[in-house]
């Protein structure tokens, strides 16, 4: 079975097409090499597919025929992610919220004078000098 149906049969992707496209931009390795859309996928093999800036590792176990509910998507994959992954990804939204919430829109004036008085630009002209 070709890596992009494997891919789109258990459900790491939502389109076969989004999968194809995702092999192509080198987002898709098999044993740690980067493969086509058409590489052919066989049983006991490691996948390292990057999505969503996380590294998912899959285990091959088996082929599916056609699409699989997601309940049964377990019989054809192991997830071997380290939770690492996931750790950082948390770390990575904590980062993001500091200093503006989502929806808040750009920085104000205010925000710049308040940037400015923190980090004192007269200070570091004059270092510069």
């Amino acid at each position: 079975m070709r890596i992009d149906k494997y891919l789109w049969c258990i459900r790491v992707y939502k389109t076969r097409n989004i999968a194809t496209v995702a092999c192509k931009k080198g987002h898709v390795k098999m044993n740690d090499s980067p493969v086509k859309p058409s590489k052919e996928v066989f049983g006991n093999e490691l996948l390292l597919v990057r999505k969503n800036q996380i590294n998912y590792q899959f285990k091959v176990l088996d082929l599916p025929e056609s699409r699989v509910g997601a309940k049964i998507v377990d019989l054809y994959r192991k997830d071997v992610t380290p939770k690492a992954a996931f750790e950082k990804m948390e770390l990575l939204k904590f980062a993001k919220d500091h200093y503006r919430k989502q929806g808040m829109g750009r920085p104000t004036k205010k925000d710049r004078r308040d940037l400015e008085d923190y980090i004192d630009i007269d200070d570091i002209d004059a270092q510069d000098d």
